[in-house]
């Protein structure tokens, strides 16, 4: 995958909207739910490479085993203090 596409889509009107990032889709979903009232649903088609990765190595699935040790992403160093 290379962007990120995300579709959102009201189930009680004819809105329907792409994005290219999850913050515009979430900022989309609030909007419409706040202003309409209606019930919004949103889809992720697809991440950018590097959301994907990060996610990986993080082991968002919650299983501390599907977490990549070897990544800066998971408990990475403190910064080193001066003394």
């Amino acid at each position: 995958m290379g962007t990120t596409r995300v579709t959102v889509r009201c189930c009680d009107c004819s809105l329907t909207t792409t994005h290219d990032t999850l913050r515009d889709a979430r900022l989309a979903v609030d909007d419409h739910e706040s202003a309409a009232g209606h019930d919004v649903a949103w889809t992720i088609e697809s991440l950018d490479a590097g959301v994907s990765k990060a996610g990986a190595d993080a082991g968002v699935c919650g299983r501390p085993e599907c977490a990549n040790d070897d990544s800066p992403l998971v408990n990475p160093a403190p910064p080193e203090r001066e003394p």
